[in-house]
């Protein structure tokens, strides 16, 4: 989109989301290592969809009802978090309260449980 088309008055306003045709400098792609949460939250995302509990526009929705503060405050995989989990839920393959349930024994384990650089294993 050009700047004047940017600036036709005529046009609707653009989401916060809609980052298309924005000058943002150059995109450099760059090799690293996922943390295993990362990777584990992928799964799930991509697993989800393949049951049939929600769709990649699902988790777009999702992601754009955030909100701008929320976008810009959690990483990539934050944000996929809150997406999979709300969309899980109006799936109804889990309730708000199951998931508070959950956490909490997720929680009691500490915070190294799990963590393979401290030797623990994820039991």
């Amino acid at each position: 989109m050009s700047t004047e088309d940017q600036n036709d008055p005529t046009r609707p306003p653009k989401a916060w989301f809609d980052m298309g045709g924005d000058l943002a400098g150059a995109v450099v792609p760059e090799e690293h290592d996922y943390a295993l949460w990362e990777k584990r939250v992928d799964a799930l995302v991509m697993l989800s969809q393949k049951k049939g509990f929600f769709t990649v526009d699902g988790l777009r929705r999702a992601l754009e009802d955030m909100g701008p503060d929320a976008f810009e405050r959690l990483s990539y995989y934050e944000r996929w978090v809150a997406a999979l989990r709300r969309n899980l839920v109006e799936a109804g393959v889990l309730t708000p309260e199951e998931l508070a349930t959950r956490m909490e024994e997720i929680r009691a384990r500490g915070a190294t449980y799990g963590d393979v650089s401290a030797g623990a294993t994820d039991g």
